[in-house]
């Protein structure tokens, strides 16, 4: 991810993983409009992919449509040194199996080949693992599945030492591909080859990285269609730099793309959102109109880039960073809003997308969905839009008297049906109001809601809209957070804290002159997970190691806890060489 105005760090989005920002003939472009109007807006259970098939469309366009929607198998045989070594179990052919049942009709499986390899000249792949890749590819196909491979984390582990090092790392880069190409020349054309996985370059400027790129990406054209069999015409995806939607290094590739010639070319870059939202730093707590325009703006320019010179595109990783990081990084209703928008404009953009799963969404030993409910937003997005409101929350205080409490409905182009706890319908005008778009709850209602008022949830509705997945709204009863002083040490730190049925929303935190304290030095608002990490069931909000060392020793620092309910709390912490002192005052 480039640095913006607010100017951001690159952030890491998994283990090891290096994060980010966010010539095809014009009769095969024109034939594509139509197999994408076809594609995006089939799917669903009768819509999978039929098992054994191998019939791949001729044009690119088309089968990259084909292909949509996408998931991925990530941090399994892209991770080092092993397959099970970043915490998923051994990949099996049930996995293959349910991820196709639930509609997907391509499965991007990440391969990092370094700890696999022999040594110069011949960088041997070792046998053993080549078969494995091509067992899970194997499965995959036979499912019916597109297959997409890569050279995956090589990327940054190698390949980025191509400016320094050029001979040895092009050399290595094409005895790599070679043997792939080799071992999968003659597998089924649902197969799909990636040149490099978010390709960057150490110690080379702008102009220098986009020349290393280009060759690799040609190698990498070049290396495949002459190993013969299938590979004279699989479709071959080829990158951006760091697979960044940059509107300068997407210009780039459609002009290597052009300059190659050659039909059965596609582009590829990945998208996680506005950073600041997606990762929950800088008071990026919403899918906002600043996120929201950053999301049209990208696929605006794949389009003008890509799609509307002839040039297929996959999104090979999409996602939200924070989701990655734990729960409650990104609040759950923002997060949903941001997957129906995401796949609105991967439908009106005519963008194949390719779900980032590093076991975050999909539970790969339970077999099933950790939240059941954000896949049938994402699922529910690949075909129609769904409506959703100004948050999923209302919060009604543990004492005093009731107030009517309001939403604003985003009905996004569909209509508002009606109101929901259950089964049973709430009746408009006695329990609820809706003037245009705003949905009033009324006191009386709420009171039955929350009854003895208890912290936390005391109920949940659904506004249901004409079509596309129903919107929950929980109705919580909260008292503004207490805490208490403590004393403790960087790796330990943890402030008493009793939410009383609210939720933490971010933090800032400022020394006493007013500036900045934490890692972040450019925002006051410090990264949700990765600095501080709110503990419900425990009762404490866990000051991380990374934000303790950032501190300056002996200076007070002022912490402001923001929550959903609108509430906050301050709290004042103090480094004393290992020992950090918490007080509320």
């Amino acid at each position: 991810m480039q640095k913006q105005n607010p100017p951001q760090r690159r952030p890491r989005h998994r283990r090891h993983r290096v994060g980010l920002v966010v010539g095809v003939p014009l009769a095969l472009a024109a034939a594509g409009v139509l197999a994408y109007g076809a594609a995006f807006g089939s799917f669903g259970d009768d819509a999978r992919p039929e098992a054994g098939a191998a019939t791949v469309p001729d044009g690119a366009t088309a089968a990259v449509a084909a292909m949509q929607p996408g998931w991925n198998l990530g941090n399994s045989l892209d991770a080092t040194p092993d397959e099970t070594a970043w915490g998923q179990p051994r990949t099996t052919k049930a996995l293959i199996d349910k991820i196709r049942a639930q509609g997907f009709k391509s499965i991007r499986i990440p391969v990092t080949w370094s700890d696999h390899q022999g040594a110069a000249p011949r960088y041997a792949i070792d046998r053993a693992y080549l078969s494995r890749v091509k067992q899970l590819v194997d499965w995959a196909v036979a499912d019916g599945l597109y297959v997409i491979i890569d050279v995956h984390h090589d990327s940054w582990q190698w390949a980025k030492a191509m400016s320094t090092d050029h001979d040895k790392v092009l050399a290595r880069f094409k005895s790599t591909w070679s043997q792939i190409a080799h071992t999968f020349r003659d597998t089924s054309a649902k197969l799909v080859f990636e040149s490099i996985n978010e390709p960057q370059f150490d110690n080379a400027d702008a102009a220098g990285k986009a020349k290393l790129l280009d060759e690799l990406n040609t190698a990498f054209h070049s290396v495949v269609r002459a190993s013969g069999g299938g590979n004279k015409s699989r479709l071959l995806m080829l990158p951006t730099e760091v697979c960044t939607p940059d509107r300068k290094l997407m210009n780039h590739l459609a002009d290597t793309i052009k300059s190659l010639d050659d039909p059965r070319l596609v582009a590829t870059v990945h998208y996680y959102g506005y950073w600041p939202f997606s990762v929950n730093t800088a008071g990026g707590t919403r899918f906002d109109a600043t996120a929201q325009a950053d999301l049209s703006k990208t696929f605006q320019q794949i389009e003008d880039a890509f799609v509307d010179q002839g040039i297929p595109v996959v999104m090979g990783e999409y996602g939200v960073l924070g989701y990655d990081h734990g729960p409650g990084a990104v609040e759950r209703g923002e997060m949903l809003k941001y997957f129906e928008a995401f796949g609105r404009a991967a439908r009106a953009h005519e963008v194949t997308t390719v779900l980032w799963d590093n076991g975050a969404f999909f539970d790969r030993k339970a077999l099933k969905w950790k939240d059941a409910g954000l896949f049938r937003q994402i699922r529910s997005s690949w075909s129609t839009r769904s409506g959703t409101a100004s948050s999923d929350n209302v919060f009604v205080p543990k004492s005093g008297r009731l107030t009517d409490r309001t939403l604003t409905l985003n009905p996004n182009g569909t209509a508002f049906t009606a109101l929901q706890q259950g089964s049973t319908k709430l009746v408009k005008g006695r329990d609820y109001s809706l003037t245009g778009n705003k949905l009033t709850l009324k006191a009386a209602t709420l009171g039955r809601l929350v009854g003895d008022r208890s912290h936390g949830v005391n109920s949940t509705l659904q506004a249901t809209f004409s079509r596309g997945v129903p919107w929950r709204i929980q109705v919580r009863t909260y008292e503004t957070p207490v805490q208490a002083g403590t004393t403790g040490t960087a790796d330990a730190f943890r402030i008493p804290t009793r939410f009383r049925g609210d939720v933490l929303a971010t933090m800032t935190s400022t020394y006493a002159d007013g500036s900045n304290a934490g890692p972040l030095d450019w925002t006051p608002y410090q990264q949700f997970n990765t600095s501080f990490v709110p503990d419900y069931a425990k009762g404490t909000i866990r000051l991380t190691p990374a934000f303790v060392d950032s501190l300056k020793d002996g200076a007070r620092v002022k912490l402001t806890f923001h929550y959903w309910s609108g509430a906050t709390s301050t709290y004042y912490v103090t480094k004393s060489g290992d020992t950090l002192v918490g007080t509320t005052s």
